[in-house]
């Protein structure tokens, strides 16, 4: 790899922590003026769409090439990290969620060196419309439930300082019933993205990935993950679920995405050194 090309991953990663330190420090100003934040808060928005920019160029260095994806847990880190700060940086326009953002910097940062600690390549030719269509839903899916994870993460102890009186800025954080509202939210449109996921890959297997479906590790820890928001779901349609019963059925749904997804790839290719 040329050196070039190392810049790239340095500049994301030194532009992904910055931001973050920045996010950090300023969640601990008490009082700044409405007509600051603002400004800062575009200033923030500017400087995370070019950290993303040079993300998405490392990415077609280390994902596409000969016109071949190279879906090995490297660069699946890297995209996947990619398109959670970029599905962060869309739902940033509506909510406001206090130190979510700077948490999604720090946790991409890995992802943007993953490639170069997993070098291992598992390239695949370009397979149409379909496959593509599947890709890009299944990695919206995953990224809005792990901002949903890390979100219920923040409701449990926002939570617990209520509990146990330790306010100290809790006042600028958003209410639990809005945080809760924003979870539901980005559950409702993980959720529907996780669905057309699985039935694309189940029903369309043959047609998108060109064999048959096997009812694979992957397959079943994917549709427990389904079936444990789809409980959640009902759970608050009809009893109204929130707070700590809901976070510990999003987290428990999320891991079963990672086992699903990258859990698999990392037994496979990096402990069984298999494809």
């Amino acid at each position: 790899m040329m050196t070039s090309e190392y810049t790239y991953y340095f500049i994301t990663a030194f532009l992904y922590l910055m931001i973050g330190i920045r996010d950090w420090l300023s969640f601990n100003v008490i009082e700044v003026k409405a007509e600051h934040a603002q400004r800062r808060e575009w200033t923030t928005r500017l400087f995370l769409l070019v950290a993303w920019f040079t993300h998405v160029q490392l990415l077609h260095q280390s994902v596409v090439a000969n016109h071949q994806l190279d879906f090995s847990i490297g660069p699946s880190l890297s995209l996947l990290a990619a398109t959670t700060v970029a599905m962060y940086w869309i739902i940033s326009f509506r909510h406001q969620m206090g130190l979510l953002r700077p948490v999604i910097l720090f946790l991409a940062i890995p992802g943007v060196f993953a490639p170069l600690l997993f070098t291992e390549e598992k390239a695949v030719s370009y397979t149409g419309l379909a496959f593509k269509v599947h890709v890009m839903v299944s990695l919206m899916a995953y990224s809005l439930f792990g901002i949903a994870t890390i979100h219920a993460l923040f409701i449990r102890v926002l939570e617990k300082r209520i509990l146990s009186k330790v306010l100290s800025r809790v006042n600028q954080w958003p209410s639990l019933v809005a945080m809760d509202a924003i979870l539901f939210q980005m559950l409702w449109v993980g959720f529907a993205f996780l669905t057309v996921t699985l039935i694309s890959g189940v029903f369309f297997s043959e047609s998108i990935f060109g064999i048959p479906l096997v009812l694979s590790h992957k397959v079943v820890f994917s549709i427990l993950s389904w079936l444990i928001y789809a409980v959640l779901m009902i759970g608050r349609v009809k009893y109204g679920w929130r707070g700590r019963r809901a976070a510990l059925f999003v987290e428990s749904g999320f891991v079963m995405l990672v086992l699903a997804y990258i859990g698999s790839k990392f037994v496979l290719e990096v402990l069984l050194h298999r494809s």
